[in-house]
């Protein structure tokens, strides 16, 4: 009997002693509910009470101040002070609300897009890798594998400058002013072919550039238009006896489609191949190497000198002209495609080179406007130039190092 007197007894008078100083840490600590504490719902003019006044300060005090014109009082938090309200109200709206004074060229734009974007979206905003395409994709939307890009699908300018604002670089969210941000958004703006190389983008002009989808949206009107008729009882009469799958997707394709138009695409393409082949063979046998002493027109050149500029960061003309990024252009007329040994150009361009099919006029002005399409799976990222008069003019300047 006293071996578990002894046990019990001083267990329990640990329990008596832990509970007491229990009670008065939390009578010491712990702030009391208020009196006069609002509860949600019933009369809104409950909300008009209000706690009584901390008679402590620090944590307590702060945790009971009252919502400053609110009229009630949930005894947390504190009013936002104007600054820290302004520091997330960064939104740009589309007509305009919200844009900051400020600046950018489309020159500025490319280098400030090179140092800061091109490593994700590349130096031609066509996207390295995974990173998403900013420029391309005109027409696609309606396509199969449609491109959507700043120029084939955003609505408004707004979203870009907000988004560049916002969230870029990567890694270095909001780290670039705003007449950067401008210039940036400039430079997308010129690859998507919607400015000139000389557009300045500022506030002043920003509601005068209309991206060519800004129409392309509409209000989604689903819940009173559609939502009714799914929302109804359902049909129970007249069921199926069982269920059987038709289609199915596959990895690379997931829309379904039927055996019939698969076999119907898969021919198109089996009888498309025969022409192509004929077509490139009538290009290189009208194809001859250019003549050394062709007549260069001086003013057109010059004009073609200015649109080279997209393609001085991969390629070199002129005296000392080295491969880089993509091959050198002196002596190209004439020439095979691929044809410098030692630079490793796509398959694709080697076996038009080993077919015999040279750089002339006609075949440059095709690379030059779209490249994919001329040599599929070309390494050259260029989206290609916006017009025939843009190639023109640089065909008419590469002329000028014909005999380098």
């Amino acid at each position: 009997m006293s071996k578990s007197l002894n046990l019990y007894g001083g267990s329990a008078l640990g329990l008596v002693v832990l509970l007491t100083a229990a009670y008065n840490f939390a009578d010491r600590n712990v702030a009391g509910f208020p009196e006069r504490a609002p509860v949600w719902g019933g009369d809104p003019a409950m909300f008009e009470a209000r706690a009584p006044e901390p008679s402590n300060g620090g944590l307590i005090a702060a945790a009971n101040a009252d919502a400053e014109g609110a009229g009630m009082n949930f005894g947390l938090g504190r009013p936002a002070l104007p600054e820290e309200i302004s520091a997330w109200d960064v939104d740009i709206m589309p007509d305009g609300e919200g844009l900051p004074e400020g600046s950018g060229t489309v020159l500025d734009g490319e280098t400030l897009f090179s140092q800061n974007c091109a490593v994700c979206h590349g130096e031609f905003a066509e996207g390295v890798g995974n990173w998403p395409e900013l420029a391309g994709g005109d027409g696609s939307l309606a396509d199969e594998d449609p491109l959507k890009t700043v120029g084939s699908y955003w609505p408004y300018l707004s979203t870009v400058w907000d988004y560049v604002h916002r969230s870029m670089p990567y890694g270095a969210a909001q780290t670039l002013s705003d007449d950067e941000v401008y210039a940036i958004t400039a430079y997308i703006l010129y690859s998507n072919f919607l400015v000139e190389d000389d557009f300045v983008l500022s506030n002043d002009n920003f509601l005068e550039v209309e991206l060519p989808n800004a129409d392309g949206f509409i209000v989604d009107d689903r819940p009173e238009t559609e939502y009714p008729v799914w929302r109804t009882e359902p049909c129970m009469e007249d069921c199926k006896d069982e269920v059987e799958i038709t289609m199915r997707a596959t990895v690379l394709d997931v829309t379904p489609e039927d055996e019939a138009a698969r076999q119907a695409r898969e021919e198109m393409a089996e009888q498309a191949e025969p022409t192509q082949t004929a077509g490139a063979e009538t290009v290189t046998e009208a194809s001859a190497p250019a003549d050394e002493s062709m007549a260069i027109d001086t003013a057109l050149a010059e004009e073609g000198e200015g649109v080279f500029r997209q393609c001085r960061a991969c390629h070199m003309v002129g005296d000392g002209a080295q491969n880089r990024v993509g091959p050198h252009l002196n002596a190209v007329f004439g020439r095979p495609l691929g044809g410098i040994d030692g630079f490793r150009y796509s398959a694709t361009m080697e076996e038009m080179g080993e077919e015999g099919i040279v750089w002339t006029d006609e075949t440059m002005t095709e690379f030059f406007l779209k490249p994919r399409d001329y040599v599929p799976g070309t390494k050259m990222s260029f989206n290609g130039l916006r017009s025939d008069e843009d190639a023109t003019a640089v065909i008419e300047y590469l002329k000028a190092f014909q005999e380098n």
